[in-house]
């Protein structure tokens, strides 16, 4: 059975900036910023929260169905999909503008600043879940234009599957009622730390109400792991898999969502669920772009095993 990944298909612009933000920013002249930072390298990559979702997703052999939209210049990134073997049934082609796009600059201490122009994202919404000719018992709602984001969250609970509301960058763009009533109708919340703390100020709700909502709440804390909670009152707790090198965080937490809902869809715990995505983003974190990472499932399983000390099966 596929998992379904909604969310965004862009053209990331990746550039690296050899100092510290903060060393160019006063913070008493922060109302007229006018700042230039002069990176020593741009790339131009795949990328988008349901591009790089379903990237690992086919890397450790799920089957994703991604619904999205891509612009004239998308057929490109469809070309490439299909190379990779990934369905690109879903994906609404726009004649008439640019695909959706990512300028993403890193500093020296992980810090990062990203302008994003959405293009043409907002037509995935002309597709229904409905439609969907595959089957799905999983669906990932990652970001991309907030009124997709809303519909197909919606057309997850009235068609009885549990829904991922993975809602990242695009938390600012729902007030608090809206957040509350997108969590209600999720069966997972992920999210970072800070998205997590800024979910919470939105919609006035603690990590402890938040689980009156929804059944489960995956927090990630990068280099310190992450923390599965369950509305039944369980907290569990993953260390992380450290990565052979740190080259760019770009993407770890969409890899992380992959591996995490790969095995979930598998039957495995939610302990070794996170355990997988913690590998899976240690891969991520290991290249310049979000889908530049690669791996056999032997690789990847030998790694969890030296992680974590079990052996891991990946069907």
């Amino acid at each position: 059975m596929s998992i379904l990944v909604s969310g965004s298909l862009a053209y990331d612009f990746i550039m690296n900036f050899p100092d510290s933000f903060k060393n160019h920013i006063m913070p008493e002249n922060i109302h007229i910023l006018n700042v230039c930072f002069m990176v020593d390298e741009l790339r131009r990559s795949w990328g988008g929260t349901g591009g790089n979702i379903v990237y690992t997703m086919n890397l450790l052999g799920g089957e994703p169905v991604l619904v999205s939209a891509a612009g004239k210049n998308g057929d490109e990134y469809v070309h490439y999909f299909k190379d990779h073997n990934i369905k690109t049934d879903y994906i609404h082609i726009d004649p008439n503008q640019l695909s959706a796009s990512a300028f993403i600059t890193t500093d020296a201490d992980n810090n990062q600043i990203t302008a994003f122009h959405n293009g043409p994202l907002g037509l995935a919404g002309t597709i229904s879940l409905r439609d969907i000719k595959e089957k799905f018992s999983v669906a990932i709602i990652a970001p991309t234009q907030k009124e997709v984001m809303t519909k197909h969250l919606k057309e997850c609970q009235e068609l009885g599957v549990e829904a991922v509301f993975a809602p990242g960058q695009q938390i600012t763009a729902f007030d608090g009622l809206e957040l509350q009533r997108m969590i209600d109708q999720a069966h997972f919340v992920i999210g970072n730390d800070y998205e997590i703390k800024l979910m919470q100020e939105r919609t006035g709700w603690s990590g402890e109400e938040i689980l009156k909502h929804t059944e489960v709440l995956i927090t990630t804390f990068g280099e310190k792991g992450s923390v599965i909670s369950t509305a039944d009152g369980e907290m569990i707790e993953v260390g992380v898999c450290p990565p052979l090198s740190f080259d760019d965080p770009t993407g770890a937490g969409d890899a992380y969502i992959a591996g995490f809902f790969t095995a979930y869809q598998q039957g495995l715990d939610l302990k070794t669920c996170g355990q997988v995505g913690s590998v899976a983003a240690s891969y991520a974190i290991e290249t310049l772009g979000t889908q530049e990472h690669d791996f056999t499932k032997e690789e990847f399983c030998a790694r969890y095993e030296k992680a974590y000390g079990t052996k891991l099966f990946l069907n």
